[in-house]
């Protein structure tokens, strides 16, 4: 069977996402790479309705829907009870927004990384509740616009560093993926495929309704959040061994922020600071790496 046959096997058409929606283009990369006998778990927010109206469904895979908070416990479930009927070979999916994980679900997440299930959680950020009307998260960058941190109060705090959380779990693998960069993603989901245990994969998702840009662009707009370092590229063994990624030449973060509606109310000085926020995280990741130049 070709790679594409087996993409439709798995995501058929009639998906409800928006036109060029980065968490859609992920779910196909996504289960290009782990292939037809996964179980996807899925919690409330944007692809709990890009599924379908129950009896459809664009996903040829079991699909669990379950409450916000209990991505990872329920996956932890799963997996456990699949063990029990001889199905130990299955993979288990959760597959929750930044919401879903930075915030309302990361307490399920923890005790699913401190447990060591054998589950692959992975977050498609897209650094907003987009679902429910794009209000701010712990994943929105500062100075952007959300319905809850309009113009007149733009999101100060900075976004919260999920794979360094994880990371201080000293899960087997946790890792950093783009919807820019699909065969990196695709081969960090079969590398997590391959590990036991706990397996994160923080994947940037754009979103061309909540970031208010073209739809054309949500490829473009992820990979310049890479090149620019705001979203780098690298993997985490063991809470302790630290690779960076293969990562394209450094830009400034200027072109990435003005290619999205929602920062057109940062000032000058919002910007710099949110430069100088990024070159200190590269910094600090390049002193991790042990790969890094």
């Amino acid at each position: 069977m070709t790679n594409t046959a087996l993409k439709q096997d798995i995501m058929g058409p009639g998906h409800l996402a928006c036109a060029g929606c980065g968490a859609a283009i992920a779910m196909r990369h996504a289960l290009e790479a782990l292939g037809p006998k996964t179980n996807i778990v899925v919690p409330a927010g944007c692809w709990s309705t890009f599924i379908g109206v129950y009896p459809n469904s664009c996903l040829r895979v079991p699909v669990m829907s379950v409450a916000f908070a209990t991505t990872a416990a329920t996956a932890s479930g799963l997996k456990a009870g699949l063990e029990r009927m001889g199905r130990g070979e299955e993979t288990v999916l959760a597959w929750a927004g930044d919401g879903g994980t930075f915030d309302i679900g990361i307490q399920a997440l923890s005790g699913a990384a401190e447990r060591n299930e054998d589950i692959i959680f992975v977050c498609y950020d897209n650094e907003a509740y987009m679902n429910t009307g794009i209000q701010r998260s712990s994943a929105t960058p500062p100075g952007a616009w959300t319905t809850t941190t309009p113009e007149s109060a733009l999101k100060s705090q900075r976004k919260k560093n999920m794979v360094a959380i994880m990371a201080a779990h000293a899960v087997p693998y946790a890792a950093t993926a783009s919807i820019a960069y699909p065969e990196d993603f695709m081969a960090k989901m079969a590398k997590a495929k391959s590990i036991r245990g706990t397996k994160f994969i923080h994947l940037f998702a754009s979103c061309p309704t909540g970031w208010r840009h073209g739809s054309e662009l949500s490829v473009e707009v992820a990979a310049r959040a890479v090149k620019s370092r705001v979203f780098p590229l690298y993997e985490v063994m063991d809470g302790e061994k630290w690779r960076m990624s293969p990562m394209p030449a450094k830009e400034p973060v200027s072109d990435y922020l003005r290619m999205q509606g929602r920062f057109k109310a940062m000032g000058p000085e919002i910007e710099a600071e949110f430069q100088r926020n990024v070159d200190r995280s590269w910094q600090s990741l390049i002193r991790k790496c042990d790969n890094a130049v």
